[in-house]
């Protein structure tokens, strides 16, 4: 393994550990700044709707290629594995009063 490799290795759960802290599903991707990025989440963590499942955290295995989470927008072209998908996400919308 080279030095990019293992930088990589660690770059990558430090990533997904962000978007996990950093992000929430309520806070969507409506204002253009995120997209949803596929093939990276850990099971249990995608945000939302994959071609398995409806719901959120609801996906069994690690990088699943249809489970998806939300990263800042081009974010996920930087990652190996990682490829933009465009779902359309069920997750309810919060109202505002």
């Amino acid at each position: 393994m080279n030095k990019s490799e293992s930088i990589l290795k660690l770059a990558v759960p430090a990533l997904l550990a962000l978007a996990g802290t950093a992000f929430t599903v309520d806070a969507v991707a409506d204002d253009g700044s995120k997209e949803q990025c596929a093939g990276i989440a850990k099971a249990g963590k995608n945000d939302c709707a994959t071609t398995m499942n409806a719901c959120h955290g609801h996906v069994e295995t690690d990088a699943a290629p249809m489970a998806w989470i939300y990263l800042p927008k081009g974010t996920c072209d930087r990652i190996v594995g990682a490829h933009v998908v465009h779902v359309k996400d069920p997750t309810p919308v919060k109202k505002t009063k």
